[in-house]
């Protein structure tokens, strides 16, 4: 009976708060709903960074950018005036149906609350606490016990319960063709040798303690460059221009630097062109998950479910007893589960994948002397 209440739910809100890496990590679920049943329309609401990278999904048709005061990254406003719209504007949106998207450690409720009072008559959310009348379909959340799934099959394991599955579990990610073009002018122009092999390396992360330290990247950077001839082409958003710059001089051999210079939509069509993408475990490591395109993914051991999914991949970290701490800033201060992660063997895994060789795909980096 569940599953046929859905089925005729053709107006559907997707709520995923947070940002740009976890609205791609929802992407396959998305695709599920879209497919589970015949002209269903979906709507997503979510952050301003989400929903700069929602407007490149295929199976999203429309998108509402919400900043939700339940989310840490909200900066304090005086009023609710701006959830009082928000509500209007989802009942005016006349939804039959709200699925909630949210990683186990938040609280999925205040989200459920907003589609309960837009009068959004079918509600499905894992939830830990008893929701009684605010979901309708209440999926018990096991996690953290006994395991912690990877993002991407919690959520497909979410819309499962109403019927929803896909045979294609990828990452959904469409880089326009302006976009693509917009950065092959670029790189031409930069000096870009397509004889040579080349990667991207994407150094920026919103959390300190997801960042390989720039000295480090520098010598990955040296040791591509002087070592083996490759072309380097860093990346990173406007406030990442300083770091990319800091590594280009610490690195002492020629990068084309493009910080600061692309949209979203032209990054992925970096992320899409390149052989490799080396980066922290964040946002571009499942642009290029998406788009296809192997990933060098420095880990920090901060939460165990965002690993690239579906896509050859080198996962590097270093074990360490403080790990899966889920914080933003290293609590310890020693950083070592990226900090130890030798800069060769981030040059031999981009190596690897750069010929193809896409076995072993995690990894844990050797102790730095």
């Amino acid at each position: 009976m569940r599953a046929n209440r859905w089925e005729d739910a053709r107006r559907l809100l997707c709520i995923r708060l947070d940002s740009l890496g976890d609205v791609l990590m929802t992407t396959p679920a998305i695709r599920a709903l879209r497919r589970s049943a015949p002209e269903r329309h979906v709507t997503l609401l979510t952050s301003p960074s989400g929903a700069a990278v929602a407007r490149l999904v295929p199976e999203i048709d429309d998108v509402i950018s919400y900043e939700a005061p339940w989310m840490k990254s909200t900066p304090a406003r005086p009023d609710a005036e701006a959830d009082r719209v928000l509500i209007e504007t989802l009942r005016a949106g006349r939804f039959d149906g709200a699925v909630v998207f949210a990683v186990f450690s938040q609280n999925p409720l205040p989200a459920v609350l907003l589609a309960y009072l837009a009068d959004v008559p079918l509600r499905l959310a894992h939830c830990r606490e008893n929701p009684y009348g605010l979901l309708t379909d209440w999926v018990a959340d096991p996690e953290p016990t006994p395991e912690i799934r990877h993002e991407v099959r919690r959520q497909l394991d979410l819309v499962a319960t109403i019927g929803a599955r896909t045979d294609d579990e990828r990452l959904s990610l469409r880089v326009p063709e302006a976009a693509r073009e917009a950065v092959r002018a670029r790189l031409r122009g930069l000096g870009l040798d397509a004889g040579r092999p080349w990667a991207v390396v994407h150094p920026g992360s919103t959390a300190a303690s997801r960042r390989y330290p720039p000295e480090l990247y520098a010598e990955v950077v040296g040791g591509l460059v002087a070592g083996h001839g490759w072309s380097v082409v860093l990346t990173g958003s406007e406030g990442e221009r300083g770091l990319a710059g800091e590594i280009a001089v610490r690195a002492a051999v020629p990068t084309l630097n493009l910080a600061g210079a692309l949209d979203l939509a032209e990054l992925a069509g970096a992320i899409a062109a390149t052989p490799v993408l080396i980066t922290n475990n964040t946002g571009p490591a499942h642009v290029a998950a998406a788009v296809g395109t192997p990933v060098v993914c420095l880990y920090a051991l901060t939460n165990p479910q965002h690993t690239p999914w579906l896509v050859p991949s080198r996962v590097l970290s270093f074990d360490v007893p403080c790990r899966w701490c889920y914080r933003s800033i290293c609590p310890e201060g020693h950083h070592a589960c990226l900090r130890q992660v030798l800069p060769g063997s981030v040059v031999a895994a981009a190596l690897d994948l750069a010929s193809g060789r896409t076995a072993a795909a995690s990894t844990v980096g050797p102790r730095r002397p």
